[in-house]
């Protein structure tokens, strides 16, 4: 039985973040996270399985927000 997972949003900056941690895991550090490009990161989060937001929805604020939770989801797995 597949586990069910709720549509991610633009606004569920926490899951994104996670989804995007998953998927790089410690390739992308601290600093790495804050030089990359709006239009990668857009693209990204585009390819998140169960991300049902429309890319024309997207805008800095939510990019920024995005990848400061990353950031977040980073440290708190350097422990």
């Amino acid at each position: 039985m597949a586990h069910y997972e709720p549509p991610i949003n633009w606004g569920d900056y926490e899951d994104i973040a996670l989804k995007l941690y998953e998927r790089f895991g410690d390739d992308f550090t601290e600093s790495k996270i804050y030089r990359i490009r709006f239009t990668e990161l857009l693209d990204w989060v585009m390819e998140i399985p169960n991300f049902e937001g429309k890319r024309e929805d997207s805008n800095e604020g939510h990019l920024e927000m995005i990848q400061s939770s990353w950031v977040y989801e980073w440290r708190d797995n350097q422990s």
